[in-house]
C-alpha cells in the first residue's frame, strides 16, 4: 500500500531547500536588521521584501537546476514547492515583528519559531526517511543559528559604523 503524504515524493528535496534556505537566510537577515535598525516596522517590511524576493529567486533557481535533470513540468513543480515552503517560513519568521513593538523580544520569538520549525520538520523528515532525529535536528539547528549569530554581529558592526540613526 502506497503511503500518501504531502512530502513523501521526489519534491521533498525542494521543500527542504526552500525551508532551510529561508531559515538560514532570513533568520540571519532579521537578526542583522534587528541590531542595525531596532525598529519592528522597518524590520518587518524589510524582511518581507527580502523574503519575497528570495522566495522568487529560490523558485527560479530550483526550476533552472531541475530543468537540467528532468522534465519541464516536474521542474516547475519543484520550483513551486521551493518557493511556497520559503514563503511559508518567511511568514512565520516575520510574524513576531508584526505583533511585538520591542525588536529584541520579537527577535527572541522569531528564533524560537525557527527552532520550532526545525524541530517539527526534522521530526517529520526523520520519521519519513527512518533516520536519527537528533543528528538531523542539531545539524539544521547549528547551521541556521550559526548564520543568525554571525548576522547579529554584522548588524552590530553596521550600526556602529553607520550610526545609531538608522
Amino acid at each position: 500500500m502506497k503511503r500518501n503524504s504531502l512530502l513523501n515524493s521526489s519534491y521533498l528535496g525542494s521543500v527542504v531547500l526552500g525551508l532551510n534556505d529561508a531559515l538560514v537566510e532570513l533568520t540571519g537577515a532579521i537578526a542583522g536588521m534587528t541590531f542595525a535598525f531596532q525598529n519592528t516596522n522597518i524590520i518587518s517590511i524589510a524582511a518581507l521584501i527580502t523574503g519575497l524576493a528570495a522566495a522568487l529567486s529560490m523558485g527560479v533557481s530550483e526550476y533552472l537546476s531541475k530543468k537540467t535533470e528532468t522534465t519541464t513540468i516536474k521542474s516547475f513543480k519543484c520550483a513551486i514547492y521551493t518557493a511556497v515552503s520559503y514563503l511559508f517560513t518567511v511568514g512565520l519568521l516575520i510574524f513576531p515583528f508584526m505583533l511585538i513593538n520591542d525588536p529584541f523580544l520579537a527577535l527572541t520569538f522569531t528564533i524560537l519559531m525557527a527552532v520550532l520549525i526545525i524541530f517539527l520538520f526534522t521530526l517529520y523528515l526523520s520519521r519519513l526517511k527512518h533516520c536519527k532525529f537528533k543528528n538531523k535536528f542539531f545539524e539544521m539547528f547549528f547551521l541556521s543559528m550559526g548564520v543568525a549569530l554571525i548576522s547579529f554581529i554584522f548588524g552590530l558592526i553596521v550600526r556602529k559604523f553607520f550610526g545609531g540613526d538608522l
